[in-house]
């Protein structure tokens, strides 16, 4: 007997599902137990033409009534957003049905509801799609390290702002000339500000620190700076440093492990770092356990075909589990560490500051780092006269102490300017 399918979204990511169900369906069979049906597709609106092969009688705008149709056995919701993807999985859920989700939104903000509903209704739900595309990385986190002790994740989980920095990097584009490219190429949308600002990969680093580190996690417990301010003069002050700059997402246990950190934010890593030669759209995360070592994680992190490779994953994993009378591992929270604010971050700093030239200047911001208690570790100048800057890295330093000493600075007369503060990670110095 065949397990069917409501799919919930017909777009980009929804017809490659479909397309790979049908050009794959009898290995799917084989490696499930039984063959896969779409029972039907719910859609926004009927008439559209549509990039798929599915019989339009099963096309429906009534996604409700789909989901709790006592012959569907598995949802498959790629609609993304809030509403009305929570309701729908929720009904879903309660009707007896198992989800395969993408929906990286919905998880970070109520992940709570929607795993307390699959524990009440014995259902599966599986969300593979929803971080790194077609990067296998939740389940490793999930199961492969669940006898290891996961200390720090560290990534590149945004295409989009990875193709822009890279473009800025290899050709020395300003940020809106490489933005206009990428949505020209079709990496961004039209409104690119949920990548841009960082938002996209907030919601994928909280559902990263859940995981790993065994706790309950949301978008607001995420620090998050997005792109939108990075320039091309500070491209090019990194690659004169041996540095590029990145958007990562970074989750990390604290030295005590009684809590963690969850960011995202532009950062300058060295060229040496595995991380800094992740060209284009591409995605990656390092894993760092206490056994394991170092893991990473490399892959196309969006589009139709490698999201939907994700959600056929899952599809066999709910599938098999659904013949065996049987639901995969639950959402672990045992360990119910808390979120440590951004101020007690600690790492390095890259500051650039405009300055007047003249005698004394250096001393004056050396002595402002002092009374914070930062300590610097290189510094050089750049220009002089009125084109003057002095570029500053720090050792280690907690971000409370470095934005203390920021602030500091701006109401110094000899600083006309601080043009630019990035952190700098990736490195063992301090």
């Amino acid at each position: 007997m065949a397990l069917k399918v409501a799919l919930l979204g017909c777009g980009v990511v929804g017809s490659q599902v479909i397309r790979l169900m049908h050009e794959q369906a009898d290995d799917l069979a084989a490696r499930i137990g039984a063959p896969l049906e779409v029972a039907g597709v719910a859609v926004r609106r009927m008439g559209r033409r549509r990039d798929t092969d599915v019989d339009p009688a099963l096309f429906t705008t009534d996604a409700e009534a789909l989901v709790t149709r006592d012959d569907v056995d598995i949802v498959v919701e790629v609609i993304g957003g809030i509403e009305p993807a929570r309701s729908l999985i929720l009904a879903a859920m309660n009707s007896g049905k198992s989800v395969v989700s993408a929906n990286k939104a919905l998880l970070a903000e109520d992940g709570a509801t929607i795993h307390a509903a699959a524990k009440a209704n014995n259902a599966d739900l599986y969300y593979e799609a929803a971080v790194a595309g077609a990067i296998p990385l939740l389940r490793p986190l999930r199961e492969s390290l669940a006898g290891d002790h996961v200390h720090r994740v560290l990534g590149i989980v945004n295409g989009t702002t990875n193709y822009i920095l890279d473009k800025m990097d290899s050709s020395g584009a300003s940020f809106s000339d490489a933005l206009e490219e990428a949505q020209a190429l079709g990496y961004a949308e039209a409104d690119p500000t949920a990548d841009v600002e960082g938002f996209d990969a907030a919601a994928k680093a909280a559902i990263l620190a859940g995981i790993a580190f065994h706790s309950r996690v949301t978008a607001a417990d995420v620090h998050r700076e997005g792109i939108t301010e990075i320039t091309a003069a500070d491209v090019a002050s990194a690659k004169a440093m041996g540095y590029v700059i990145k958007l990562l997402a970074i989750c990390s246990r604290s030295d005590d492990g009684r809590s963690f950190g969850v960011r995202v934010h532009p950062a300058m890593i060295p060229r040496t770092h595995p991380l800094a030669g992740v060209r284009e759209a591409y995605n990656a995360v390092f894993v760092e356990a206490r056994s394991a070592g170092q893991l990473m994680f490399y892959g196309a992190g969006a589009g139709g075909a490698p999201t939907a490779s994700a959600v056929l994953g899952d599809l066999v994993a709910v599938g098999r589990n659904r013949l065996a009378g049987t639901r995969g591992p639950e959402e672990s929270t045992y360990a119910d560490l808390g979120a440590h604010a951004m101020g007690e971050t600690v790492t390095r700093y890259h500051v650039s500051l405009d300055v007047a030239d003249k005698p004394g200047v250096l001393a004056r911001v050396a002595d402002m780092f002092a009374k914070q208690d930062v300590s610097i570790q290189t510094v050089r100048q750049e220009g002089h006269g009125d084109d003057a800057q002095l570029v500053l890295v720090t050792h280690r330093a907690s971000d409370a102490a470095l934005s203390a000493t920021i602030e500091g600075l701006r109401e110094m007369d000899i600083v006309r300017d601080v043009v630019s503060v990035m952190r700098v990670e990736g490195e063992d110095a301090s």
